[in-house]
Order: structure tokens, then C-alpha cells, then sequence
């Protein structure tokens, strides 16, 4: 019988950077070395720091920074305002900082250059705190002093080997090389974890990604990731999983405006489905997506708006004038707006940013508006608005995406595929006639329901928002006044027709009396005739009965006289 027993699997180290350890299934290797190289300002140091200090406040593993560049002070202040309190964790003692000046001319007056004293100094500082973790920033200082590249090589590996056997988890930064990942092209051979750190720049917008070069003994992820670092720290955005294994979830939720709810079979829209409002600018897009906003506040839920147009203060006084009242629900927490202009990132930091943000405010409903305002070559924004559907919907999240059509078709070339992927569309339209303009909206697919094909005037008032019946007939369909003309005209037609109705049965009552009465009067004269019938029938019968006796009197008296 075959061994069954599970394989052993690679001990990990978790960072605790958002999206990374997923990608790698745990975290970097412990008690192995991993080297993060990079150009400058790609984030090398903060993703090591970040390490550390998540090591020693989240998962009890002291660290200690060593650092050939930069000083323990400077150090502390540059990652204070990610919140990092490097000073109190040394007084704590779970981080220790040591900063070690390396000068190479130095270095060539006092002769041979070996790593011994760095064993002895970085040992002393692993054992004074009991450390887990280990930062080495950065490693080309180091080896300033090497000229020969078999001693640089057996060094390398002399420390490496040293990290292992103490068991550390070692997080070693490096600079980006010519034709290499590092500039020595030593340092990714013997490390066990690489990761590639890089700040592209493309159209002036600065886009941040990275990649696991190679990862000893362990799948991972082997795409490039965005990733984002502000003043929540890295987070990092995995989409190697992009399979169609999301839930159809069959609740129904309500988009707040009733004639809209009347127009689907249900009554609303499927809870965690995709819905796409276009329409030209001015439709009324925003309002209709503030609308089932507040809605879904209203029912409790928690609501995220990515906004790229306008800030929230501004959506939420302009919701305001049609009677929706957004303010309250972000005092309450239940709103949250997140506003900011394309050109701030680039596509995938905007991704990383909207996975983070995902993640720690986990609403119910999200709103993108708009996407066409998203900017980049065609594939890379396609690519980055599928992947942005994908993410919402592996959540279960009802999300709505408006976008700016330029004409009134429904096939527009920047369209990018998204509307095919949405469960729902709703299309907003100006309708100009009579010089006037009126908004009209139509349902042009809802996946798995019922829906109306019909067009609805879509009207806005300090009352709210509903939707009307257009006029549909002989005279096309008419919004606005010409509704209101030609539903006049109807009515005026319709009370003509009854006032000529009512005439014609006046006189055919008149009529009808008339008959009744000279039926009357012929029954009358017909009564009056039977009865001089009968007079005359008896007068006939009597006077035949009395010439019968006269006749049999005068018969009588003849018989007597002979």
C-alpha cells in the first residue's frame, strides 16, 4: 500500500504586506535567506522594514535592521508616517537598528576586506534581542571592497550560509543591474526567494510592480502584481487567480426608484451583480447611481465609492437637489468616498488601491465612476477593468460602473468589452425635439430576469428621481412637452368623441320616445277597434236573434188565420 501521508511542506516566514503573502502562500522562506533588489525608489527599504516590524508586533519574531546606508534616525523618520514606531519597538526590545559605515577607501588602506566582523557585530545584535529576522540594506555597499569576483562569490555565500545556520529569516535588498537583477548578478543565484521590485514610468504616470523571480522549494505566483505604497503601507494586488468560480447570489436589492424596480421581473436588481449605467454626459448617470446608493444605505449596507471625476463632498451636494440625502450616511460610516483623478496612478496602482480598499471596509455596493475616465493603451485598459469586474465579483459585491458614451448608439468603440460582462445594463439617453432636451432610460439587458423593453422618461426633481410612461403611438414616441402636447391633444379628442357620443344618444332617446308614444296611441286605436268589433259582433248576434223570432211570431200567426 502506498505511503498517503502528506508532503512536507516549506516552512514561511509571513510578511504581512497585504496581497504578498498570498501570492506566495505564506510568506518568505524562514530561516532563509531572500533577496529584494530593485532600482532606486522602487521601495526596497520599506518592504524590508515593513517586514520587520510586522515580524515583531503581529507574529513575535524580533528583528534586527542593519543598515550600510542610511542611520537609525533617519531610518525611524522616514517610515513614522506609515505609522512604524521603530524608536519604541528598540525600547521594547523587539527591534534593534544598527547602522554600518562602509568606505571604500578606507576599506583599501587597511588591506584584506573580509566579512568576519559583520558575523561578530550582526550575531552580537541577533542574540541581544533574541532575533528572528534579519534586514541587510543594502548588500552592494557591503561588497564595495571585494575587486575579486571569486573571493566576492565565496564571501557571498560564507554569509548566506551564516543566515542559514542560525536560522534566521533574512530579508537582503540589492540594486537593479545592467542586463542582471543585481549589479553584482552573484546575489539572485545563491539567495533561495527573489523578488523584483520596479517603478515604470509610461505617458508620466508611474506605475509600481513586482515579481517572484524564482522561489525555492514552494509555488507561487509568477505574474507581475501591482503594488501600492501611501500612508497605509505596501499592499500588493495577486491576480494570478482569475477563475469563474464566484456564487450567483439570487437576492434582490432595490435601486430606490420604483418605476425602474417596476421595469425588472423581480422587482430589483440581483444581489452582486454587475450593472453598467451609460449614457452621454448630462443623462443623469451619477444621480441614478447616488440613488441606489442611498438606497443601500438606507437598508444598512455598507457602500464604497470610487470616485475620478469629482470629489465627495461635491456628489453628495448634487445628490442633495434631487432629495438624496448622502451626508448623514457617511457621518454614520455606512459611505465612504474614495476620489481621485486618473492621471494620479497608473492602471494597476489604481487596481492595488481598489483591492485595498476592498479588503478593509468590505461593503455590500461598489461604485466606479466612471470608468471611461480611466486612461491607458487599449489592451492594458482592458486588461485592468477586467481584472478590476473579476475582483468585485469574487467578493459577492453588487457593483455599478457608469461610463461616458459620446453618441446615443449602443455600440460604442471604447467600449472595451466591459458590457458584455456586465449582468445588467442601463442606458440613459437625451432626447432632443421641439427645442428641448428630455432624458429617457431603457433596460438593454438584465441576465436571468424578466425586464421591460420599453423606454421611460427619466425625470429629476427636488423630490427625487422617477421615471414616467413616454408616448408611444401613431406620432413615434414623445417625451417632455410633446407628451404633454400630444396627451392634451388626446384628451381633447377623447371629450369630443364623448360630447358627440352623449348627443347622438340624446336624440336616439328622443327618438325612441317618440316611437313609444305613437306605439301608444296605435295600441290605443288598436283596443278601440276591438271593442267596436265586439259591440258590432253582438249588435249582428242580437239582431240575428230577433229576426229568428219575428220569423217564428210570423209564422206562427199564418198557421192560426188558415
Amino acid at each position: 500500500m502506498q505511503d498517503q501521508r502528506a508532503a512536507p511542506t516549506l516552512p514561511k516566514a509571513p510578511t504581512g504586506i497585504e496581497g504578498f503573502d498570498d501570492l506566495t502562500l505564506g510568506g518568505l522562506p524562514a530561516g532563509r535567506p531572500s533577496l529584494i533588489c530593485g532600482a532606486a525608489g522602487c521601495g526596497k527599504t520599506l518592504f524590508a522594514t515593513t517586514f520587520l516590524v510586522n515580524g515583531a508586533t503581529r507574529y513575535g519574531e524580533p528583528g534586527v535592521f542593519m543598515s550600510f546606508e542610511e542611520r537609525a534616525e533617519d531610518l525611524a523618520a522616514n517610515v513614522a508616517s506609515l505609522g512604524f514606531d521603530l524608536d519604541g519597538l528598540m525600547a521594547a526590545g523587539k527591534l534593534a537598528i544598527d547602522h554600518v559605515r562602509v568606505e571604500r577607501s578606507e576599506i583599501e588602506e587597511t588591506g584584506a576586506y573580509d566579512l568576519e566582523g559583520l558575523f561578530i557585530r550582526l550575531g552580537f545584535a541577533v542574540d541581544s534581542i533574541g532575533a528572528k529576522r534579519v534586514v541587510l540594506d543594502t548588500i552592494e555597499t557591503l561588497f564595495a571592497g571585494f575587486t575579486d569576483p571569486s573571493l566576492l562569490r565565496a564571501e557571498l555565500r560564507r554569509l548566506f550560509g551564516w543566515i542559514k545556520d542560525r536560522g534566521l529569516t533574512a530579508v537582503i535588498t540589492g540594486e537593479r543591474g545592467e542586463g542582471q537583477l543585481t549589479r553584482q548578478g552573484l546575489e539572485e543565484y545563491v539567495s533561495d526567494c527573489v523578488v523584483l521590485l520596479d517603478n515604470r514610468v509610461e505617458d508620466q504616470i508611474s506605475t509600481r510592480r513586482l515579481r517572484v523571480v524564482k522561489y525555492r522549494g514552494s509555488p507561487h505566483g509568477t505574474n507581475e502584481y501591482p503594488f501600492l505604497i501611501d500612508h497605509a503601507g505596501i499592499s500588493v494586488l495577486p491576480v494570478t487567480s482569475a477563475e469563474l468560480d464566484y456564487a450567483g447570489p439570487t437576492g434582490l436589492i432595490s435601486s430606490g426608484i420604483a418605476g425602474l424596480d417596476a421595469m425588472l421581473g423581480p422587482g430589483g436588481f440581483y444581489r452582486g451583480s454587475s450593472i453598467l449605467i451609460s449614457g452621454a454626459s448630462g443623462t443623469g448617470k451619477s444621480l441614478l447611481s447616488a440613488s441606489m446608493v442611498e438606497a443601500a444605505c438606507r437598508r444598512g449596507e455598507r457602500c464604497l465609492v470610487f470616485a475620478f471625476e469629482e470629489s465627495g463632498a461635491q456628489i453628495a451636494r448634487n445628490a442633495g437637489s434631487v432629495g438624496l440625502d448622502l451626508s448623514t450616511h457617511v457621518q454614520s460610516g455606512l459611505l465612504r468616498f474614495e476620489a481621485a483623478r486618473p492621471s494620479l496612478h497608473g492602471l494597476e496602482t489604481h487596481l492595488a488601491r481598489m483591492h485595498r480598499d476592498l479588503d478593509r471596509f468590505r461593503p455590500d455596493l461598489v461604485v466606479i465612476a466612471p470608468v471611461s475616465a480611466l486612461r491607458g493603451p487599449s489592451s492594458e485598459l482592458q486588461a485592468a477593468l477586467l481584472r478590476m469586474i473579476d475582483l468585485i465579483k469574487s467578493r459577492g459585491i453588487t457593483a455599478i460602473f457608469t461610463t461616458l458614451r459620446s453618441d446615443g448608439s449602443l455600440v460604442d468603440d471604447n467600449d472595451l468589452g466591459v458590457s458584455s460582462l456586465m449582468d445588467a445594463w442601463i442606458k440613459l439617453q437625451n432626447m432632443e425635439a421641439n427645442g428641448e432636451r428630455t432624458r429617457t432610460l431603457y433596460v438593454i439587458k438584465a441576465r436571468g430576469m424578466g425586464h421591460s423593453n420599453q423606454i421611460r422618461e427619466f425625470l429629476m426633481s427636488s423630490g427625487g428621481l422617477y421615471l414616467i410612461d413616454a408616448y408611444i403611438g401613431t406620432a413615434g414616441v414623445l417625451t417632455g412637452t410633446a407628451r404633454v402636447v400630444q396627451e392634451a391633444r388626446e384628451q381633447a379628442e377623447t371629450r369630443l368623441r364623448l360630447q358627440e357620443n352623449e348627443r347622438r344618444l340624446r336624440d336616439v332617446t328622443r327618438r325612441r320616445a317618440a316611437i313609444d308614444r305613437q306605439l301608444e296611441e296605435l295600441r290605443a286605436s288598436l283596443e278601440a277597434a276591438e271593442d267596436e268589433e265586439t259591440r258590432l259582433r253582438a249588435e249582428s248576434k242580437s239582431r240575428s236573434a230577433i229576426e229568428q223570432d219575428e220569423r217564428r211570431e210570423l209564422i206562427a200567426r199564418r198557421s192560426a188565420a188558415t
